[in-house]
């Protein structure tokens, strides 16, 4: 959370008026290194749970902790996260004792016993997060919180610590508590701004750019939380069109007419942005197009066909990956011919700067010789190379094959952005959502690791 954001101001106002007369920061230097900072910081943390006196007390010491962590530095923050990871977690002797004598309750006792044992499990530094969630935007704030953390996790306590608060956040952001909303032209200016600043998949580079994305042949739907109702948590944009739409540049073109929503037969997802860093590992991406599909139907009789035109960002890591570890990619006579045209006398090293330049995509002969090699790698990598895990390597694919999509299409020259050569050499992917097999689809992967996939697609791998 920047010193410069709006939210930041906002806190430390509000949080400095609910502390009163006991409003203070602590006096602690803005990276806890003075020599009795974290003593004195570690005595605030146990006057907290000690929760002395009502809920007005309560809620003072609340925050004025949290104005203490928001004027800390990144090193700050990190010394402060840390000390309530390592000094504030479960204590063992408790928890041996507490089985024990679960272990060796009688059946009358045992309902008393397992109370115990789940009260000891709770590290006490769970409820001194939990306190922030009274104040005045407290949920947005260990969910930015949560952000520092994720970078911050380089030690066992610390991980710990992360995985309590994704199990408390999981908890406050289950889907049955969120909010499905529409956002248009006519929202209000700071949520625009956010989506301007969040969105992660295509830049919007302007205003413009933004209106053109909420026209009448478009759709935009965000998740929203009660405790953070001016926060989008995630988003996805949509096209409504006439076919399946291959390239985003011309999807995205501003001078294009707009189409007629009305007699759409195809609904196209070509962007979804999580827009809360803390809220990684915290999955509503599926359930939001669920929603999405279900509005949509409902306004839009005629669709027929749901589809993403999605990224695939990690194929050009693959490529370097396989190509560094001494694998070969590509048979004798493509390499030949790649080697020869690119000057390198390398097929893979021609490969290799495919992904580096994208000058090529200029020059014709180049394009015609790139296609199919390009496609027939990118087939493989989506449908067979696999993680340690037996699931999709590329992440946007394990999204929706764990959604139950099905690989359509594989798209050539489909984003010429300098980031779509970069991490795709400019290719992008439809996944289908085919109602009738979404379910069989979902099983099939989540179960066995198998990717659904069109004759189309299937026919590339055996070229």
């Amino acid at each position: 959370m920047s010193e410069n954001s709006s939210l930041f101001r906002r806190l430390i106002g509000a949080w400095r008026e609910i502390a009163g007369s006991n409003s203070t920061n602590g006096g602690f230097s803005a990276d806890l290194s003075a020599g009795d900072d974290l003593s004195r910081l570690k005595k605030q943390m146990v006057t907290c749970l000690e929760a002395r006196g009502g809920e007005v007390s309560a809620r003072a010491r609340a925050a004025n902790l949290g104005r203490a962590y928001l004027e800390l530095d990144k090193t700050g923050r990190h010394r402060f996260l840390a000390l309530a990871a390592e000094e504030f977690g479960s204590d063992p002797a408790a928890i041996d004792k507490a089985v024990a004598a679960l272990g060796a309750a009688g059946p009358e006792a045992r309902a008393k016993a397992e109370d115990a044992v789940r009260k000891v499990l709770e590290p006490p530094r769970v409820r001194l997060m939990t306190q922030f969630n009274g104040l005045p935007e407290g949920v947005k704030f260990l969910v930015d919180l949560r952000s520092d953390l994720i970078s911050f996790a380089d030690t066992p306590a610390l991980k710990s610590l992360d995985a309590d608060l994704r199990r408390l956040l999981t908890s406050w952001f289950d889907v049955g508590f969120l909010e499905l909303r529409r956002i248009t032209w006519d929202s209000p200016a700071s949520l625009l701004e956010k989506l301007i600043a969040y969105e992660a998949v295509h830049e919007i580079r302007s205003w413009d750019d933004l209106k053109n994305r909420l026209a009448s042949d478009r759709r935009l739907f965000a998740f929203f939380h009660p405790r953070m109702p001016d926060e989008p948590l995630i988003f996805v944009q949509v096209a409504l069109v006439n076919g399946l739409a291959g390239n985003v540049t011309a999807l995205l073109d501003e001078t294009a007419p707009e189409n007629d929503p009305v007699g759409a037969d195809t609904a196209i997802f070509y962007s979804i942005t999580n827009a809360q860093t803390g809220l990684v590992g915290i999955s509503f991406g599926g359930f939001l197009i669920k929603r999405v599909v279900d509005e949509l139907q409902s306004e839009f009789p005629g669709l027929k066909r749901f589809s993403t035109l999605s990224p695939i960002p990690g194929f050009a890591n693959w490529v370097r990956n396989t190509l560094e570890s001494g694998e070969t990619l590509l048979n004798e006579d493509d390499s030949n011919a790649l080697g020869e045209l690119f000057e390198t006398g390398d097929g893979d090293r021609a490969l290799l700067q495919v992904f580096d330049n994208a000058d090529w995509s200029k020059e014709a002969d180049k394009v015609e010789l790139l296609e199919p090699v390009l496609t027939r790698l990118c087939g493989r990598y989506l449908l067979k190379e696999k993680n340690d895990r037996g699931r999709a390597r590329d992440p946007v694919a394990h999204f929706h094959l764990t959604n139950g999509a099905q690989v359509e299409r594989l798209n050539w020259m489909a984003d010429t952005s300098s980031h779509g050569f970069s991490q795709s050499a400019g290719m992008m992917v439809n996944y289908l959502y085919n109602l009738t097999r979404i379910e069989a689809n979902h099983e099939g992967y989540t179960g066995d690791g198998k990717v659904a996939a069109s004759t189309v697609v299937n026919r590339i791998l055996k070229k």
